[in-house]
């Protein structure tokens, strides 16, 4: 490999390397031969699976077909538009002239303020780049414009041509090319290729990672450790079965609450990024509130839970937790938070107790979680009939669906945070990712049971069934949403690509036990492990809960800080009195090993 300017070899920092052309040779012989090898995995793994595609080229053809279509129908309304495409190209052209000449003049387009791809000076001040950036960004937003303004499309095409019309634009950025992208080009220049043949490298290790598959490195895994600096609250398991392991967790205070507080994390992901680091931990932080905390780590399930249905979640899951507790601490109710499809869980779980008069919960909690769909947003692209069938077809030959294949999801729907960023800077910048340890934790996926998951798509995704009465039968009982009358604090957050914040509001007619829905600002994840000592971020609220999100919203009163500390205060009338602090294992239960447990650890990237 070519030596790195500045490395650990007697030369001062900025002077260049001269070319080793043996070592360089030998560099291309090794990516040759990595290379084949990798092909033929790739090979191997696309016959094993050749009746399915994630992305199916063929359907994704048919929705454009029907977008072209649509548009020749009226090809006034296209000329109108290349006309004003044209305008725009002659008005930058004209500025840019200017520019040449030495006079000043404003942009005639300017990225999205929440855009980072342009945050390089150069962008800016180099008229080429410049030019180079208001062209693209013309183009992309004029044929963004032009696809949604097609006439006829039905929704559901509507909303392929549009996310992948994006995902075209997005991959075709001049950030994404060594010519194009200053910063780029210009280590490309300093380094003389010493970044791309390093990028080359970090390709194909991801390649290799992948088996053939482009599997993104995007933070540094060996940074981290769980339960050492990542995990890392003191707890114990104390109970465990096929679906999860239960956690308790060390007090921190002399006094607890008396009601326990049970949190159910989604099974998509695992349970720790509400425990990154003692900092931004959830967890810990309402340890030291006085709650005495337990959460759920799901297994990452194989081939043996295949037929593992929503309904083992449910009974394996939150009931047999709530039971677990009572012997824990002697407590018969427990407040409990769901997070995500956790918290879509806990919505079904509450409707079961509440089916079958059971009285084991205080009040609830739901951390972005929908239980009507109809407005799914992003996600909605990939799941139609033809979509799922195909789908399930490649679950029932595995018994379950890989993490990697839903993490693909996620990434695309955020593309330019989560691929092309990296893209440039692995591969393009050669440079390694950085540790961070919400990407530690966004990498570690964990595979879905065929039967679960079925379920959760087709019953709940695509027919919406879980927002009717009766629409669903989980345990033998009729789940009605309706029945739910415990107190519920409900969050949103505004920039939700997974679950849309109007859609998580739609839940707000549901339950019958009074409402506050609280908006935070940010993400599904940022906006959710949002410490108030990181004086980041804001949130809304209303106390009223009118039947249209919008709404809600005009009327809503933004607060600065962190909706954690609101939340702390709406617990308050359902803490119990305080009691001795209990320790992990000095109930019924016995600790069976420390926190975060073995299950957690079960990795699938090898």
């Amino acid at each position: 490999m070519v030596k790195n300017a500045g490395n650990d070899n007697g030369q001062q920092s900025g002077q260049i390397n001269p070319v080793d052309i043996e070592a360089l040779s030998q560099s291309y012989v090794d990516f040759y031969q990595r290379s084949q090898k990798i092909m033929t995995e790739f090979c191997k793994q696309s016959m094993e699976d050749k009746d399915y595609q994630f992305s199916d080229p063929i359907l994704i053809g048919k929705a454009f077909m029907d977008l072209a279509s649509k548009m020749s129908a009226d090809p006034s309304k296209l000329f109108e538009a290349q006309g004003r495409l044209l305008a725009g190209y002659g008005e930058l052209w004209q500025q840019t002239l200017q520019r040449i000449s030495g006079e000043h003049n404003e942009p005639v387009i300017n990225p999205d303020k929440s855009d980072k791809r342009f945050k390089d000076d150069a962008w800016n001040e180099d008229i080429v780049f410049d030019t180079i950036k208001q062209t693209y960004l013309l183009t992309s937003n004029w044929l963004q414009n032009v696809v949604s303004d097609v006439d006829g499309l039905d929704a559901g095409t509507r909303k392929k041509v549009d996310f992948y019309t994006r995902q075209f634009v997005d991959a075709l950025s001049p950030t994404n090319f060594v010519a194009t992208n200053p910063k780029v080009l210009k280590k490309t220049i300093d380094e003389k290729g010493e970044n791309l043949i390093r990028g080359m490298e970090n390709l194909l290790r991801d390649l290799e990672k992948g088996k053939g598959q482009l599997r993104i490195s995007m933070t540094d895994n060996d940074a981290f450790t769980l339960g050492e600096n990542i995990a890392a609250s003191k707890g114990k398991v104390i109970y465990q079965n096929d679906m999860m392991q239960l956690l308790q967790y060390n007090p921190s205070t002399d006094k607890a609450f008396k009601r326990p507080l049970l949190i159910v994390p989604p099974w998509i992901n695992k349970f720790y990024v509400l425990d990154l680091q003692p900092k931004n931990s959830l967890i810990k932080w309402a340890v030291d509130q006085g709650h005495t905390v337990f959460v759920i780590s799901w297994v990452n399930p194989d081939e043996n839970l295949s037929a593992k249905g929503f309904e083992d979640y449910m009974i394996e899951g939150p009931i047999e937790a709530i039971a677990a507790i009572e012997k824990a601490c002697g407590e018969t109710k427990i407040n409990i938070v769901g997070y995500c499809i956790g918290g879509t869980l806990t919505a079904c779980t509450l409707a079961y107790l509440a089916a079958k008069k059971l009285d084991r919960v205080q009040s609830a909690t739901f951390l972005t979680t929908m239980v009507d769909f109809e407005k799914a947003g992003d996600l909605s692209v990939f799941i139609d009939e033809e979509q799922l069938d195909n789908l399930e077809k490649h679950m029932e030959r595995k018994g379950y669906l890989e993490g990697t294949e839903m993490s693909q999801v996620f990434s695309m729907m955020r593309d330019n945070d989560l691929i092309w960023s990296f893209v440039v800077n692995n591969y393009l910048m050669g440079r390694e990712p950085m540790a961070f340890d919400l990407l530690y934790w966004n990498a570690d996926n964990t595979r879905l049971p065929t039967m679960m998951h079925k379920t959760y798509l087709r019953e709940m995704y695509l027919k919406n069934k879980l927002k009717d009465k009766a629409g669903m039968t989980l345990g033998g009982v009729a789940i009605d949403l309706n029945k739910i009358k415990v107190p519920v604090y409900c969050l949103a957050t505004k920039d939700d690509h997974i679950a849309p914040w109007k859609s998580v509001y739609r839940a707000t007619g549901l339950y019958k036990g009074g409402v506050r829905f609280v908006l935070s600002a940010s993400g599904h994840i940022a906006g959710v492990v949002n410490p108030p000592v990181a004086k980041k971020y804001c949130y809304w609220l209303n106390d009223d809960c009118p039947e249209s999100a919008d709404d809600w919203f005009d009327a809503a009163k933004q607060y600065d800080g962190s909706w954690w500390l609101d939340w702390s205060d709406w617990m308050k009338p359902h803490h119990g009195a305080k009691v001795t602090a209990r320790k992990p294992g000095s109930g019924k239960l016995k600790a069976i090993e420390n926190a975060p447990g073995s299950y957690v650890k079960v990795r699938i990237d090898g």
